[in-house]
């Protein structure tokens, strides 16, 4: 179990007071993951929010390249150490917009879907902390989508469809 002091250490939780941490810390819970491991594929529901203790890992979608041509994986970003991911465990519908697979072994606190949107709804103030830190996070993977989405349209000018 994760203790206030290591959740203020990410910076997802940055800005949440000593108190907050306190009321969240509960909830979360360590795993390890061995690389190569996907943890989730995009659709799937959004069981958890993630923070990464240690490791990397790395959030793709699959996307068409045009007739006749397969498939092409696209990383959207890698997250690593003291980062966030999986928001869509606390924003409708709770389905991962991404895929995630381990780049190596990775060592996660998480916290259960269900049991953070509760605490959500029952503490109001929190919940707000908790949606302006998710938001941080979307701007983030949101910018970051943008950059590769400008590389592509870069490339396709330079390939045929």
């Amino acid at each position: 179990m994760a203790n206030k002091i290591s959740l203020k250490d990410f910076t997802f939780f940055k800005d949440f007071s000593n108190e907050q941490a306190n009321k969240i810390a509960p909830l979360a819970k360590e795993e390890k993951y061995a690389a190569d491991t996907l943890l989730y594929q995009k659709g799937h529901p959004a069981r958890s929010l993630y923070l990464i203790e240690e490791g990397k890992v790395a959030l793709f979608m699959t996307t068409e390249m045009g007739t006749n041509k397969p498939p092409m994986q696209v990383t959207v970003d890698i997250i690593t150490k003291g980062e966030t991911m999986g928001w869509s465990a606390v924003v409708e519908p709770y389905i991962y917009t991404l895929a995630a697979r381990c780049l190596n072994d990775t060592k996660f606190i998480s916290f259960d879907a269900f049991q953070l949107r509760q605490l959500m709804d029952e503490d109001c103030a929190l919940g707000f902390k908790i949606m302006q830190a998710v938001a941080k996070v979307i701007s983030t993977r949101l910018t970051h989508t943008r950059i590769i989405l400008v590389g592509e349209r870069g490339l396709s000018a330079l390939t045929d469809y």
